[in-house]
């Protein structure tokens, strides 16, 4: 169209008004025939005057342009009557103008349809892909099979090259950037996606497209999302915007079936990619029952930290970039991200259901709290991510699979509790030292306290064979959980004990498992679950268990110092040293066999131990001096003194700082 002149100029703006105003009743209508007027001509897109600004309501010109509103029309140097009836020839102007937009919105549309395009791709270049997609959006609305068949070729093009960017533009991400997405998305935000060959497609132009223009059709804008910005990680911002400009051309034209296809199958590809790549394979139930453990709790541990990363990183930046993306229109957005989220969610939802139905064993009872503590406090989140049926269906499959997740906890807690009853090694441990058994329990239980939350939940309402709450009467579900745990081990313990021979290391056995059991449970959350009383009482047993050793093992030495047996005589009497030479000699053998057994025991705790050496000495050597101070007369001068009385009260003393050491002697 040749340009006008300043006076033509003020009568097309004028006319164009007047149409404007006309179908101010209809706003669907008026933002339709704004775009076809913008179709006629690209002046029409600079021209501010021709849409004056809201009024003080914030309605647009479109709904308050009044029949009497003398300021939007303003006035004509020439005369130009803007109540003059419109005669039929201005009609046919705007109808040759419209149809010669549309002309050339074919013909771009057939140019690269044509086998001179080869295998050329549109938005290779920036002016290319502004011009065809301008081209689509005048073709969309319009009548004719001419017309039809070309929206169909541009429709099909579009589809194909949206495709394509989406493959293309895809960051290609390893397993330390995908685990640390997470960080990412929670710390760092990047300007939102800009373009700088953004088309505005309510005012598309081909009857100059190239002529010299007001660069403020092809310059760049920020876009936004209402959620806040966008990271650039798992795709290129460059690309989004452009997929943008495809889709919002697309759903107009009514083709947003096939644009959610595409977009459905390239992006489920992708977070399935992701997933892989996170360490979280599809597996059937009969595939994740045949892996044997160490492999199994690897998997494990990689499906919590991909549900988390998925679920705060991935996902939620799906949503934001299907957000952006589909933001013309919200039900393609919800099918868009279904579809691109489902098959991801899905298998992580069916691997920890197999793990949740699968065979039970004591190992895996952490890692299936961890996998039923990150599904709980990630459901909202992800609940949230979806909506409708979707929404429906995903919460009604995880809060199944977190029902039969606890389930497998409260059994497997049985199952360890019946393998500590079940426990049968017969093999007793050298110098009395804890139990492996007595370890492995303890720092079991001890793991449970970390999960407290979630299972005085799982265990509230479990029937149990202790009917009370032992010392404490506030005690928790977890709480009464330890204890009969707790308690299977002491009984299973004290059977153990029975396997040495000697009374005195089995008491050393007993004091040393029974301590290392207090000591886990003061140092842990489980003192708070059991109860100071509880731990008095234990306390209490420990020093039971040595007093029952002293008894047992000193018995017998001290025997040997009292006067009770000795011949009542004084002097040289030849009847009371050799009974005096008996007691020693008995003394010796006595003592030297504790020495040599009891030194390779071990007293694990060292404090417990210091006092069980600071007892010995309380107990025998003033015992062993005033019995040499009394009867070293009687033998001193004698043949061979040094063999009855072997041992000065200092040695003695000296020595017992040897004992429970652990020490493994050859005599």
């Amino acid at each position: 169209m040749a340009a006008a002149p300043p006076d033509g100029q003020e009568k097309v703006i004028a006319a164009a008004q007047h149409i404007v105003k006309s179908l101010a009743n209809s706003k669907n209508a008026a933002d339709d025939m704004i775009r076809i007027l913008s179709g006629f001509d690209n002046r029409f897109s600079h021209m501010t005057d021709l849409f004056p600004a809201a009024n003080p309501n914030g309605e647009s010109v479109v709904g308050s342009v009044k029949e009497g509103d003398e300021a939007a029309y303003g006035e004509e140097e020439e005369g130009y009557d803007r109540e003059r009836p419109r005669g039929p020839g201005d009609d046919d102007e705007l109808d040759e103008e419209r149809d010669a937009a549309v002309e050339e919105a074919m013909r771009v549309v057939e140019q690269w349809d044509s086998p001179a395009a080869g295998d050329r791709l549109v938005f290779e270049s920036s002016e290319d892909a502004e011009e065809y997609l301008a081209a689509a959006a005048c073709l969309v609305g319009e009548a004719g099979p001419r017309v039809e068949a070309a929206l169909q070729v541009a429709m099909a093009r579009l589809e194909e090259e949206f495709r394509q960017l989406l493959v293309r533009g895809t960051v290609s991400l390893g397993v330390e950037d995908l685990q640390a997405s997470l960080l990412r998305r929670l710390s760092l935000t990047v300007p939102a996606f800009s373009s700088a060959s953004s088309v505005d497609l309510d005012c598309p132009s081909f009857a100059n497209h190239g002529d010299e223009g007001d660069d403020s059709t092809t310059a760049g804008r920020w876009s936004s999302v209402s959620d806040g910005e966008i990271s650039p990680y798992l795709i290129s911002p460059d690309t989004v915007s452009t997929l943008k400009d495809i889709a919002d051309v697309m759903l107009r034209a009514g083709y947003g079936p096939e644009l959610c296809q595409v977009y459905g199958e390239v992006r489920r590809d992708t977070l399935m990619e992701c997933l892989s790549v996170l360490g979280v394979d599809k597996m059937s139930l009969e595939e994740v029952q045949r892996v044997e453990w160490g492999v199994l709790d690897g998997k494990m541990k990689k499906w919590i930290q991909a549900l988390k990363v998925v679920v705060q990183g991935l996902l939620a930046e799906e949503r934001r970039i299907c957000s952006h993306i589909l933001a013309l229109d919200a039900d393609a957005e919800e099918e868009c991200f279904t579809e691109a989220a489902k098959g991801c969610v899905l298998q992580l939802l069916n691997f920890g259901d197999a793990i949740a139905i699968g065979k039970r064993s004591s190992e895996k009872l952490f890692r299936i709290l961890g996998m039923y503590e990150a599904l709980a406090e990630l459901l909202p989140e992800l609940e949230a991510l979806f909506s409708g049926e979707a929404r429906d269906f995903i919460k009604e499959e995880a809060e199944g699979i977190l029902v039969r997740l606890g389930d497998a906890v409260r059994g497997t807690i049985a199952e360890f509790a019946n393998a500590i009853r079940g426990e049968t090694s017969r093999k007793s441990l050298p110098g009395g030292e804890i139990h492996p058994l007595t370890r492995y329990v303890m720092n079991y239980v001890r793991l449970l306290a970390d999960y407290s939350r979630w299972l005085n939940d799982l265990l509230d309402g479990c029937e149990t064979e202790l009917e009370t709450g032992g010392d404490n009467a506030d005690i928790t579900p977890l709480g009464h959980c330890v204890l009969i745990l707790i308690t299977h081990l002491l009984d299973k313990i004290e059977d153990k004990s029975k396997l040495y021979d000697d009374e005195a290391l089995q008491n050393i056995f007993l004091m040393n498992n029974l301590w290392y059991i207090v000591q886990k449970i003061k140092d842990s959350e489980l003192k708070s679950l059991l109860g100071d009383n509880w731990i008095r009482k234990r306390r209490g047993q420990i020093r039971r268990y040595s007093t029952g050793y002293l008894r047992s093992s000193w018995t017998k030495v001290l025997a040997c110092l009292r006067d009770d047996g000795l011949p009542q005589a004084t002097g040289s009497s030849s009847a009371l040293k050799a009974a005096l030479k008996e007691r020693f000699k008995s003394f010796n053998l006595t003592y030297e066999e504790l020495y040599r057994t009891q030194t390779a025991w071990r007293v694990v705790d060292p404090q417990l131990r210091e006092e069980l050496k600071i007892s010995i000495q309380e107990k025998v050597l003033p015992a062993y001096r005033s019995f040499v101070g009394r009867f070293r007369g009687q033998l001193e001068g004698g043949r061979n003194f040094a063999k009855y009385i072997k041992y000065n009260p200092e040695d003695v003393e000296n020595q017992v700082s040897d004992f429970f050491e652990g020490k493994r002697l050859n005599a």
